[in-house]
């Protein structure tokens, strides 16, 4: 079959990664492998170290990475563990690094993995499916307090107190198995206003339930510092990111790395000691055009940051 995905914000992550040759390169989500076929191409002498906590995708890699594998690491793991990952594949430094954040298509479009409420399926939600804790888990055993709390800080749910309630009174009854279980409960939890809004009533909740179980917020800082840490100088770091509290956790994170002496500005000398890490690429977040939101409707709220290792002379 032909290959013919196009992976969100393509042309810019490939300018923005300043790819050489020679370089060693990390993809440090590959999903369907989009942005790690047009690294690899681009490599003679190079390398590249795939990562994914999915083991569909890495064996859907091995066949679509296939004309480069000579350059191609394949790892079976979680960004979180990235130093270690990087330790194990002989790798010091890194040239370039790229993360496309939250669920990918095949994820989305698989109902047996139950990131969907528009199909039904067993209440899963695991990137890696070797892991412990499931959706499930989550909806049936997790305190109202905490259901409400994952809601309203990972879901941004306005209606998060009632959902939570509702889900704790439904599972009182019998357990919530199935994504389209939680969906109507979720529906029948809202006033009928939220329910004309656009999109799905469900999409928040799923959404925070999805963080909670991946455990994908907890995991960027430290990602996002491993990374920065083995960028050689003048090397750059990517990151797409498809919600508010992502896109704001990478935003601060690389502006605290940016940020040079913190002592108060009447201090006559800098006695912190504090240098930047990285320059800010971008200091506004590059977004898809309307060309390929019409295309990928999925690409609506991508946002793509980026930034550089700082050269020695620099700090």
């Amino acid at each position: 079959m032909e290959y013919t995905h196009r992976p969100v914000l393509l042309d810019e992550c490939i300018e923005l990664l300043n790819i050489r040759p020679d370089g060693v390169y990390v993809d440090g989500t590959l999903g369907r492998a989009g942005h790690s076929r047009e690294i690899a191409r681009r490599l003679t002498t190079g390398r590249l170290i795939g990562i994914d906590q999915d083991m569909a995708a890495i064996r859907a890699a091995e066949e679509r990475l296939a004309p480069w594998r000579d350059r191609v690491t394949l790892v079976h793991g979680n960004f979180s563990a990235l130093a270690d990952i990087l330790r194990d594949a002989g790798v010091s430094g890194v040239d370039g690094a790229l993360f496309d954040l939250g669920v990918s298509s095949p994820q989305l479009d698989d109902a047996s993995r139950g990131f969907s409420y528009m199909r039904d399926a067993p209440l899963d939600m695991r990137m890696d499916d070797t892991a412990a804790l499931t959706a499930r888990e989550v909806v049936n055993t997790w305190s109202q307090e905490e259901l409400r709390r994952i809601l309203y800080e990972y879901g941004e749910e306005r209606y998060a107190p009632a959902i939570a309630r509702a889900i704790v009174r439904a599972r009182e009854t019998s357990p919530v198995e199935t994504t389209l279980e939680l969906a109507d409960i979720v529906r029948g939890a809202m006033p009928p206003a939220a329910l004309r809004e656009k999109q799905h009533p469900a999409k928040r909740t799923f959404q925070a339930v999805r963080i909670a179980v991946n455990g994908e917020l907890d995991a960027l800082p430290p990602m996002l510092r491993a990374a920065v840490e083995r960028l050689v100088p003048g090397g750059r770091l990517a990151v797409i990111t498809f919600h508010s509290l992502e896109d704001r956790i990478v935003k601060q994170t690389l502006r605290d790395m940016a940020r040079g002496c913190t002592c108060p500005p009447e201090f006559p000398v800098c006695v912190c000691g504090k240098k930047p890490k990285v320059r800010l690429v971008t200091r506004r977040p590059i977004v898809p055009g309307e060309a390929e939101v019409a295309e990928n409707p999925r690409a609506r709220s991508a946002k793509l940051r980026a930034a550089e290792k700082c050269e020695p002379f620099d700090i």
